[in-house]
């Protein structure tokens, strides 16, 4: 599997070279990001358990790393994290069965990074 960590980090140097060569494009993104994500109706931890559901369906491996993180960074728990992979198997059928591996894998080492951190 993934080192889900180092992966999130590689891709956002990535992502920082594309908002140079691209500024407009993704600066429309985060804008659409940001707005997307802001808590309303549906707060925070909420919405980033949906992308991390809609990751898993439609097969964003790259996705699932940044949600997975950001759903734990809003308080997300493991159990959470699971049932909403029930849903995007629900929802995704048999190859969102094999995603929400990757999802789970990412989370376990997400959780140990941070207890890695916290011992620190």
């Amino acid at each position: 599997m993934k080192d889900w960590p180092a992966n999130v980090t590689e891709l956002t140097s990535h992502l920082r070279t594309l908002r140079g060569g691209a500024p407009e494009v993704m600066k429309a993104f985060a804008g659409l990001a940001q707005a997307a994500v802001a808590p309303k109706a549906l707060d925070s931890k909420t919405k980033e358990l949906l992308a991390l559901g809609i990751a898993v369906a439609i097969r964003c491996d790259d996705c699932i790393g940044f949600h997975v993180k950001a759903a734990l960074q809003h308080g997300a728990t493991r159990d959470e994290i699971l049932e909403t992979l029930g849903m995007a198997i629900y929802m995704g059928a048999g190859p969102s069965v094999m995603y929400a591996t990757h999802a789970l894998d990412a989370c376990a080492q997400f959780e140990a990074q941070k207890a890695g951190q916290a011992a620190s």
